[in-house]
């Protein structure tokens, strides 16, 4: 449930640790289980990790209150409950290709790790991926996890059709072909709606992709030149440290099949990396993704981490904002004021596009957007009067959140940010009328 930064993974990894909320399931919790930064532990009455289809239909119907619970990547209580915490990655896994329709049929619990290289297998792809392989498709989906590019839209939009079980158990399959006035609403839905048991994904043909970082981009350059900056490859991510006039690292991940990029040893003034670097000065770029422009294929690109690192949990907090894309260079400006309160609680800073889309809850809803992203160190109390600060410079922009991530605005805030969310809470009580699948924070934003 989670696209972001993830520092601990930089640095360090666990084999055991996305594994430690899974063997929770099933038994008694000898210790709480928490989310994966470990800020949110979880106040589940029971836990459960269903082995079939049928057996999460049985669950769901003998629940009064019941959430899914993903890979747990959420920097907020947005999969918490007090009733029943359920996995699906115990179900069955499922990968069927659909090479007449160009769509894949996924077990939704899976994470894309393990979907990706079956696709490029078989000759297929994703259109666009998160920067991290490791967690779970309708975490993802549901949550509103995207990657980069000004042509590419969040993960969910690859999405055609959901099946969920639904409060009374019963299964029920919404598609973008036969249910048009509904699904945009039905996947990233925030989990309450029902709970994913697969998702159909669109497919394009496979790809390979280069990655080139650049170093030292000065702001200046960046504040005339930002929509050449982010035009420069299929998807461009900037880092910054909010300490200096300058973004510290551009990563230039182009498309082999696409325009060719010349990878100039200077661009806007910045240089052209000769050795791989992590995001983060001083940490080490073995878990990252090769860089140094060696092509290969897009799922061993596009992430910004490798599939074969696991990260450890993560000493971090993370938060979010999404601007009009043409109104980036005034959102950094207005930040400018409180550069140094960022910078003293900031691990890493990142800039995004996402292409807009029709998904009523998604922060690209019908506009092309720049994400502002920040991974904080991991100090809550801290933290939420900067993000306060965030929240009221960028409001004059039409900034809105990331459902899964840190915030300090209320609830009353969050809904004037999405015009949809009537629409969603009317489909929310239509499918759900007891509000089942619902929790604390949902029902504020419902």
């Amino acid at each position: 449930m989670y696209d972001g930064m993830h520092s601990q993974g930089w640095g360090r990894h666990s084999p055991q640790a996305f594994g430690s909320h899974h063997r929770l399931y099933g038994g008694g919790m000898s210790t709480p289980l928490t989310n994966w930064a470990g800020n949110v532990v979880f106040a589940a009455a029971r836990t459960h990790r269903p082995a079939t289809v049928a057996e999460l239909q049985g669950i769901v119907a003998g629940s009064t209150k019941a959430r899914a619970l993903g890979t747990g990547h959420s920097f907020n209580r947005i999969a918490d409950t007090d009733g029943d915490l359920i996995s699906i990655a115990g179900l069955p896994e499922q990968i069927d290709i659909d090479t007449a329709a160009r769509s894949v049929r996924i077990t939704a619990g899976l994470r894309f790790g393990q979907v990706v290289t079956h696709l490029d297998d078989a000759g297929w792809a994703l259109p666009n991926l998160g920067s991290l392989p490791h967690i779970s498709v309708a975490g993802a989906c549901s949550t509103g996890t995207h990657g980069s590019g000004d042509t590419n839209g969040a993960v969910a939009t690859a999405v055609s059709a959901a099946e969920l079980v639904t409060a009374d158990g019963e299964i029920v399959t919404l598609s973008r072909a036969a249910d048009p006035a509904r699904f945009p609403g039905a996947v990233l839905a925030l989990g309450a709606l029902g709970i994913m048991t697969a998702l159909t994904l669109d497919l394009q043909p496979t790809y390979d992709v280069q990655e080139y970082v650049y170093q030292d981009l000065p702001r200046r350059e960046f504040d005339e030149h930002w929509a050449e900056v982010f035009a420069a490859g299929y998807s461009v991510s900037a880092f910054l440290d909010y300490r200096s006039p300058r973004f510290t690292q551009v990563w230039v991940k182009h498309r082999v099949d696409g325009d060719p990029w010349s990878a100039p040893a200077t661009w806007l003034g910045a240089t052209l990396a000769d050795r791989p670097l992590n995001p983060v000065p001083g940490m080490s770029a073995e878990h990252c993704t090769q860089q140094l422009g060696v092509p290969g294929p897009w799922h061993a690109r596009l992430p910004h981490f490798r599939l074969e690192f696991t990260p450890s949990s993560g000493d971090e907090l993370q938060s979010e904002y999404f601007v009009p894309r043409a109104r980036i260079a005034e959102a950094l400006a207005a930040l400018d004021p409180i550069a140094d309160r960022i910078a003293a609680l900031l691990q890493v800073g990142e800039l995004r596009t996402i292409a807009a889309d029709e998904l009523w809850l998604s922060p690209a809803y019908r506009r092309d957007n720049a994400a502002l992203h920040f991974t904080w160190v991991p100090n809550t109390e801290a933290v939420l009067p900067v993000l306060a600060m965030i929240e009221e410079r960028l409001a004059p922009l039409d900034a809105r959140i990331h459902w899964g991530k840190v915030i300090a605005a209320d609830a009353a805030t969050v809904r004037g940010q999405f015009e949809r969310l009537p629409d969603f809470a009317q489909l929310a009580k239509t499918m759900d009328p007891a509000g089942k699948f619902r929790n604390e924070l949902v029902e504020q934003y419902l």
